[in-house]
């Protein structure tokens, strides 16, 4: 069969011949139509994340859609393995699964599934989020970051803010459902200014930077609040901007601020499943949006360098 097959943790993967897959007794054998080239597989294939083994060849692919042998078509998530699903055929446990509606569109969930997942899986797994709380989304004009707003927003936030640096993108983000918008200013009393302001009510933080706009972000935001006994959570979803953060022990002790990470192995695997369904009845009736860009897989080296800067989502569509 034909795949996309990194052989150098420092290249983009090459359209190239790979062994058919081999199903074991708990799996079967999907022909896969659509996988989306989320930064969690660039960054799978280039060696950086942190389930990374370093073991190559490898093919990339976390996640995607395929039909089974029954007709069906599945959204699936595979675990940590070197057998990724930008392939033609891949091999997958039907228990991390989920049969799609009729008529959905493969390229569509497939984009969507993984980024929204994020925000979902933080939302419903890993914090106790009730309908009416205020939310943050720092990085909010990425691919991930948009489906925040709209997920935090499904999920019966009240007042949803959207931060980042892009002036421009923020200006889309009322009509993804952000309440308010916040531009991360080059000036940093200018950003503490305007975090200051929208401290005082927020509930959570839904972070896809980290790094030094993490500690800057966090720092303003326990400064500018007035009731500092009011619970703020913090959840680390994303790294963008730096994998370390300097946080200043005082941000810790000067409020009530709880900092949770969402991610591989900080939720059950049982409980990501179990979300599945819901998030794909949303995304199947458009509910989320994406702007996607299918490719086929014989151009994966191309897309792979033109994901670097594509504002839109690129799916892989080795069936189509």
């Amino acid at each position: 069969m034909k795949a996309a097959v990194v052989s150098s943790l420092h290249a983009p993967p090459r359209y190239a011949d790979f062994p058919d897959p081999v199903a074991s007794d708990d799996e079967m054998i999907v022909s896969v139509l659509a996988v989306g080239l989320h930064p969690r597989v660039r960054s799978q294939a280039g060696g950086s994340h942190y389930t990374s083994t370093g073991v190559l060849p490898l093919v990339p692919g976390v996640d995607g859609v395929g039909r089974d042998p029954a007709g069906a078509l599945r959204y699936f998530v595979l675990e940590d393995t070197t057998l990724g699903s930008m392939a033609e055929a891949i091999a997958i446990d039907p228990r991390r699964s989920v049969i799609l509606p009729p008529g959905c569109d493969p390229v569509v969930v497939a984009a969507a599934m993984n980024p929204a997942m994020s925000s979902w899986i933080a939302l419903r797994q890993r914090i106790s989020f009730s309908a009416g709380g205020n939310v943050l989304v720092l990085g909010a004009t990425g691919n991930a970051g948009r489906l925040a707003v709209r997920v935090a927003r499904l999920l019966g936030a009240s007042q949803v803010i959207a931060a980042g640096r892009n002036a421009q993108l923020l200006a889309e983000m009322p009509a993804l459902g952000a309440t308010s918008t916040l531009l991360l200013d080059d000036d940093a009393s200018v950003t503490r200014g305007r975090l200051g302001q929208a401290a005082s009510d927020l509930d959570v933080v839904l972070d896809y930077l980290w790094g030094q706009p993490a500690a800057t972000t966090m720092t303003a935001l326990i400064s500018g609040r007035g009731d500092r006994g009011r619970p703020l959570t913090w959840i680390s979803i994303g790294s963008v901007a730096g994998l370390n953060a300097p946080i200043p022990s005082a941000a810790l002790r000067a409020a009530r601020l709880q900092v949770v990470g969402s991610g591989q192995g900080s939720v059950a695997t049982s409980a990501i499943l179990a979300e599945l369904p819901g998030l794909a009845r949303e995304i199947s009736n458009g509910t989320l949006g994406l702007d996607v860009h299918a490719v086929s897989l014989a151009d994966v080296e191309q897309a792979w360098t033109d994901a670097t800067e594509a504002r839109h989502r690129i799916v892989i569509t080795p069936g189509r």
